[in-house]
């Protein structure tokens, strides 16, 4: 009855657009245990927003878990799913993320391990669509992604400095991620890719050494951010009262709604403070989270 532990992870981190993405101490766990009489599919759900999760076979977890069965050429087996969800749906934390990876490892497991990381990995992927979320909520860490020649991906970790703190701002209202796709232009100019590129590069120097100066330069962007903050209330407010209280920066965390400020652990709790005033004070209901990033990804906590 193996019980998997997912981390919530955030993704593209200014810059990184679609191909960066961070593990963050935020968990999603599920529960798998084998049926051997009755129904082939029990799925019960708790957590805040458990009655918005299916508990038929459409449900993504299972959806994943049938995955794994169907790459070993197997039928699935009987099994009741127990789903404690502590990530919020359609906030940019990458809840879906969770229960691909959770479905994948549990049914894994279940099957006897037979699948090594990667080919789980592989796997996520291909669910998933891309791999900034479904990577770091497997293994962990911050994981940068770039298409391979000898294999479909290159997986990178970036190394990140213990000093610097993710502070997450959930609100109450929600944003898919075909509406936030949807307002991207379909062409950029050579000026922004230049941009994005040396932005980009010089994050993966800041998130290393922790220097608050490329930090604060680096998490700037034109590939994502300036079409999809007008679809975010209070953005720019939001960014100037963390960025004013000591925060490196503010950006989107994945497709949004959720800010992810970056800071260091002697301003993370005057950071926090200012962005929950900031949001209150315009009657958006909104929870802040200081966290960490999560260095090892999904496990195996109960067997």
């Amino acid at each position: 009855m193996p019980t998997i532990r997912v981390p919530a992870t955030t993704a593209n981190i200014g810059p990184g657009f679609d191909c960066l993405g961070a593990a963050l101490t935020l968990y999603n766990e599920f529960k798998f245990t084998p049926l051997s009489t009755g129904d082939s599919l029990q799925i019960s759900v708790t957590g805040d927003e458990a009655d918005r999760v299916s508990t038929n076979a459409s449900n993504l977890v299972y959806q994943a878990f049938c995955k794994v069965f169907a790459y070993l050429r197997q039928e699935p087996c009987a099994v009741k799913i127990e789903i404690q969800m502590d990530v919020p749906l359609a906030r940019g934390l990458g809840s879906s993320a969770t229960a691909i990876v959770g479905g994948l490892v549990g049914a894994n497991v279940l099957a006897g391990s037979p699948l090594a990381q990667d080919e789980v990995m592989q796997l996520a992927i291909a669910l998933e669509g891309h791999p900034d979320n479904v990577v770091p909520a497997l293994i962990g860490g911050c994981r940068l992604a770039a298409s391979g020649i000898a294999r479909d991906w290159e997986i990178c970790e970036l190394l990140w400095h213990s000093e610097i703190i993710p502070i997450v701002a959930i609100p109450d209202f929600e944003l898919s991620t075909a509406e936030a796709r949807r307002v991207l232009p379909a062409d950029y100019s050579r000026a922004d890719a230049i941009f994005n590129m040396a932005h980009l590069g010089l994050l993966v120097r800041g998130l290393e050494t922790g220097n608050a100066d490329w930090l604060k330069a680096a998490l700037q962007d034109q590939i994502h951010q300036p079409y999809r903050q007008g679809l975010i209330r209070g953005y720019d407010e939001m960014r100037a009262a963390a960025i004013s209280s000591g925060a490196h920066g503010l950006v989107i965390s994945g497709a949004g709604p959720t800010l992810l400020a970056l800071s260091s652990w002697g301003d993370a709790d005057a950071v926090k403070a200012a962005m929950e005033a900031t949001w209150t004070q315009q009657g958006i209901g909104v929870v802040v989270k200081t966290l960490q990033l999560d260095r090892v990804g999904a496990i195996v906590v109960d067997n």
